[in-house]
């Protein structure tokens, strides 16, 4: 199986507005060592998936942001609800977490300095206001979405560039998930409750488009 889950063949794919133009960016979500084998949030599928991120990476290395996702120091620094989730998770609690658990896949790591680093301390990458104004300045209008978790933190960063008007690409077998079954759910909500405003489509075709 090359992408994750049974369905994901299913949802249609395809660059409906054409190949991506030089004011794209490559928003790569949260491809961590966080998330490797190993740490007790780790995503089986995103080892299967890594290739693939690397190719898109390739074709943009100096448009690509890559976003980590960066827990608390403390207990006392998680708000809300979140202190209840890091109640259940207190290992990953910055004070208890070596922090090379933070760093990207080494295999992205050495796409830097030349592509950029974004950190955040929730799921959305749009929650402190600062990357859109960011993106803003450099005349981003179009979103080329790598990395994971489908229905998690890339489920937050899709959600968000459709909200600010971002035309938003997700290539299809670059991204996943910890649960086949969220992820194709994901994947299928993508394609049909908004396929107005999200385009799939996988590497090798995203690849073809861009020669």
């Amino acid at each position: 199986m090359t992408v994750q889950g049974a369905e994901a063949g299913k949802v249609e794919e395809g660059l409906r507005y054409g190949p991506p133009g030089d004011r794209a960016v490559h928003l790569c979500i949260d491809m961590q060592r966080l998330f490797d084998k190993g740490s007790e949030w780790a995503v089986d599928w995103m080892r299967q998936v890594l290739p693939n991120v690397c190719q898109v990476v390739e074709m943009f290395p100096a448009r690509t942001i890559f976003t980590r996702f960066i827990p608390p120091e403390s207990l006392d620094d998680a708000p809300g609800a979140w202190r209840r989730y890091y109640e259940k998770w207190p290992q990953m609690l910055r004070q208890n977490l070596d922090s090379d658990w933070l760093r990207l896949l080494p295999e992205l790591e050495i796409h830097l300095p030349g592509a950029q680093v974004f950190d955040k301390p929730v799921y959305s990458p749009w929650m402190d206001g600062r990357l859109h104004p960011m993106l803003q300045q450099d005349r981003v209008d179009t979103l080329i979405l790598t990395g994971g978790e489908t229905d998690i933190c890339l489920l937050a960063a899709v959600i968000g560039a459709v909200d600010l008007g971002y035309r938003v690409i997700v290539v299809s077998d670059a991204v996943c998930s910890s649960t086949d079954d969220t992820h194709d759910a994901a994947m299928e909500m993508y394609a049909k409750r908004f396929g107005q405003q999200i385009e799939m489509i996988p590497t090798d075709r995203l690849i073809a488009a861009m020669v």
